[in-house]
């Protein structure tokens, strides 16, 4: 193991160990936080508990305007494990454990670093964003914090990625009349029944966006992922709920989208239709404000001297900051296909270049 790896793979362990799953978002102050605080030795730092489950660690050294933002939150574990995910196992060439490869190895890489290091730093620890609910970083954008840049870590296999999809999840209620399955007009009075018009309406629409581009991403990400109601087989359904979610083009507006989503086949049995969450594109903006974003973000990735790589389809916590004005960019060692995956893993190789590259950053005036 090298020098910088070693240590990386010690902090790893401590990091998996606590249990940060999200949800049932049952994070406090204490635990995790006391670990990061002990290993964070000049920093000046912060915690702040947001509610719910969600905490920030704000680390400061010196004065500097670039920050580095990790989520340390976790999906929760499946039955699909093979031994106890809070447990770093090591083979010969990777670290398996929860939230090893997302994104929790990023925040040991840059702990390693930090240790190795004297100049300006800011770190932002933060654990809701497998919630869907971005209070710890929405807080730290309302403060006057000076930062210009921010380089938010995900499984990237160690490239800068200056593009990608944003989200929605939308909750939808039905209304019907409940009644005898019997009769006639249980085909349009159940709510069950116009929700699933308003299913196959909907997946019809996203098919016909296959051919839709930006910057190498196609089509409309769309999936339906709960939908409850009725009572049992001979009632008519007075009620039923859809939760749904869609990942749209940076060219696509999420507005536009939700206002046909509305009016699709068998809409008029809709009750309410809320949207729970928003994540807006990277880069975030119409495409004639988010273009020169992008070009910033390149022109960041370039003076860092890190490899560009392709859009992505996932979303990220980078497309906040970049809403609110800061160039940011997403970089971390993994590959996305390795999170929320039983036995998740990340290579030796990907921590190693990592926290290389942390190093040679941090050693840098931000």
């Amino acid at each position: 193991m090298s020098e910088l790896l070693a240590p990386t793979l010690q902090h790893l362990e401590a990091l998996v160990s606590f249990d940060t799953r999200n949800p049932p978002r049952d994070i406090g102050t204490g635990g995790m936080f006391d670990y990061l605080r002990s290993q964070l030795d000049g920093f000046r730092v912060e915690v702040t508990d947001h509610g719910a489950g969600a905490v920030s660690l704000l680390a400061v050294r010196g004065q500097p305007t670039r920050l580095f933002n990790v989520h340390l939150d976790t999906v929760p574990s499946s039955e699909a494990w093979s031994s106890n995910p809070h447990k770093l196992r090591l083979t010969s060439d990777r670290a398996i454990g929860l939230g090893a490869c997302d994104i929790k190895g990023a925040a040991a890489g840059l702990l390693a670093a930090a240790a190795r290091t004297q100049g300006d730093a800011a770190f932002l620890f933060s654990t809701d964003e497998e919630a869907n609910d971005a209070r710890c970083i929405a807080a730290f954008l309302a403060k006057d914090h000076g930062f210009r840049e921010a380089i938010v870590a995900e499984p990237t296999m160690c490239e800068a990625v200056l593009a990608h999809r944003g989200i929605s999840s939308v909750l939808m209620k039905f209304r019907g009349h409940a009644g005898h399955a019997s009769g006639a007009d249980a085909l349009h009075t159940s709510a069950l029944h116009n929700a699933m018009r308003w299913g196959n309406a909907a997946l019809e629409f996203v098919e016909s966006q296959a051919h839709q581009r930006f910057g190498g991403l196609t089509g409309l990400r769309f999936n339906i992922g709960r939908v409850e109601g009725g009572i049992k087989a001979n009632m008519i359904a007075p009620s039923a709920e859809v939760r749904f979610g869609f990942r749209p083009l940076p060219s696509m507006p999420i507005a536009a989208l939700h206002e046909h989503f509305r009016s699709l086949r068998g809409s008029a049995a809709i009750e309410s239709y809320q949207e729970t969450f928003h994540g807006p594109s990277l880069p975030s903006g119409d495409i004639a404000g988010a273009e020169p974003r992008r070009l910033q973000a390149r022109d960041l990735a370039d003076a860092l001297e890190l490899p560009i790589g392709n859009a992505v389809d996932f979303w990220t916590e980078a497309s906040l900051f970049s809403a609110a004005g800061l160039t940011a960019l997403v970089y971390g060692p993994g590959d996305i296909a390795q999170a929320h995956t039983a036995d998740e893993w990340v290579s030796f190789d990907q921590l190693a270049t990592a926290v290389s590259t942390y190093l040679r950053l941090l050693d840098a005036t931000a």
